[in-house]
């Protein structure tokens, strides 16, 4: 077996609100025990039979983070690549441009195998073996996709009804007694949105039920650039060229209308932790019924999960809450009402509020910032630059610039002239100045910068030369 797994990793997460954010979505997220839901989707795809890459469909602001996940766990060295949305258009359009561009790559012939970046697979072995009898359909012309036995009546999943290995029919989220015939029937399973199929099968499909979607990302692929970053393969999609592309998802598009369509039920210990109520229930419950992952004082609290891995959280005479702490953000929801919690990210992204979008430490391709403290006219951030690594020769209309040097030794631009800080020195920046930060030394650079003018946004910034491709 000969297959490229093709990791589809978009979406903000927001049912994981504070914990997931836009750049930061729920594929980062951690589990217990320090892998990210993407890593796992890695592992899980490096670790089939015949896999000698792996495609994944991000936003190109996660380009860096991603393969900073992949470096820390792809043991095989296995080959990566990468298709960089500038923004999303739901799943159809990133099916279409990865089958396109498999198709182009490496033959029309070659195998697909769809995963999410953001599931959990408790049994690998299952997998494994659901997806050799996906792989045997497909190479039948097929467009497989992979059933969950159910374990429950579920209302937050769709379902697909089977007969066999063939597809009936998609049915739509359902409510609580119609998912309780559905599983009563014996004949749905859950629609897990993994798929399997040729690229040459997927793109038939496409040019029969959405030849506007194939049509339109055709030409982005056509007016796209490829590069070469550090082990990884990238293609950058044009952004004026994908703002024309249909938002649609694949089930819709496509895997509904295809009479093509077959279906691998399996038993996989298959989750999308698609809320916090799904994600504790991951975690061991005390004699309470109580979950906690980092560090909480409770007193006669039953039935509640706390997430606090930065300070302390006490409780007290609660009982069935979801508490969630963050250093800029706190959530508390009854826990069954935590599908609701998007209606907070929705809110705080409509007011422009910088906590639907980032966390206070972003990572980049060049280290980290953590913002300490802002205000009115300044902002105070700790700033890490890995060795050998630097920012962009950039500057800023708006604002000027104080470095104070931590540790270690930075390298300078400032201007016209060249020259190193070292540990508690400092430098300033006026606005207006060209400016590049460095960091030649084998230890992390730690700085403070001290910001002040009258805009302090991370958009003031013009880039002149950037070894990561941003100008």
């Amino acid at each position: 077996m000969s297959l490229i797994p093709t990791i589809l990793c978009g979406g903000a997460g927001s049912r994981l609100w504070p914990l997931s954010r836009e750049l930061h979505p729920k594929p980062f997220i951690r589990m217990q025990d320090g892998e990210s839901l993407l890593q796992k989707a890695f592992l899980r795809a490096v670790n089939l039979p015949g896999v000698d890459t792996v495609l994944t469909v991000t936003n190109r602001e996660l380009l860096f983070k991603t393969a900073d996940e992949y470096r820390d766990v792809n043991r095989t060295n296995c080959a990566t690549s990468f298709l960089l949305e500038p923004f999303g258009r739901n799943t159809a359009a990133a099916v279409a441009v990865a089958a396109q561009h498999v198709a182009s790559t490496y033959g029309p012939d070659k195998m697909m195998l769809v995963l999410a970046a953001d599931h959990l697979i408790a049994d690998q072995s299952a997998f494994a073996d659901a997806v050799q009898k996906a792989v045997a359909l497909a190479g039948e012309g097929r467009i497989v996709t992979f059933g969950i036995r159910p374990e429950r009546p579920e209302t937050g999943y769709g379902y697909i009804e089977a007969d066999g290995d063939r597809v009936v029919r998609y049915v739509e989220k359902p409510s609580v007694e119609r998912a309780g015939e559905y599983v009563a029937s014996g004949r749905f399973l859950w629609n897990s949105g993994m798929f399997c199929f040729t690229a040459a099968s997927m793109l038939r499909e496409m040019r029969e039920h959405c030849p506007d979607i194939l049509d339109a990302t055709s030409v982005v692929l056509q007016h796209s650039r490829g590069a070469k970053g550090d082990g990884w393969t990238q293609v950058s999609l044009d952004p004026s060229c994908f703002e024309s592309v249909r938002e649609d998802s694949l089930d819709y598009a496509v895997m509904e209308k295809c009479t093509r369509a077959s279906v691998v039920a399996c038993s996989l210990g298959w989750s999308d932790i698609g809320s916090w109520k799904a994600l504790a229930e991951l975690s061991p419950a005390d004699a309470d019924g109580n979950r906690v992952d980092g560090e909480a004082l409770l007193a006669d609290v039953t039935n509640s999960y706390v997430m606090s891995r930065d300070r302390v959280v006490g409780a007290i005479g609660v009982e069935n809450l979801v508490i969630v702490d963050t250093p800029d953000a706190l959530l508390v929801a009854h826990r069954d009402r935590t599908q609701d919690v998007k209606q907070l990210y929705a809110a705080l992204k409509d007011r422009g509020h910088e906590a639907h979008r980032v966390h206070r430490t972003v990572k980049r391709p060049w280290g980290t910032y953590t913002v300490l403290e802002e205000g009115p006219r300044f902002k105070i951030k700790r700033i890490i630059v890995s060795p050998g690594a630097s920012l962009s020769l950039q500057l800023h209309h708006h604002r000027s610039e104080h470095w104070i040097v931590v540790s270690g030794t930075a390298k300078v631009v400032n201007g016209e002239r060249e020259f190193f800080v070292r540990t508690d020195e400092s430098t300033y920046i006026p606005a207006g100045h060209k400016h590049r930060l460095e960091n030649p030394g084998l230890v992390d650079l730690v700085m403070i910068e001290v910001q002040s003018g009258d805009y302090l946004g991370e958009d003031d910034i013009v880039r002149f030369e950037d070894a990561y491709g941003r100008v």
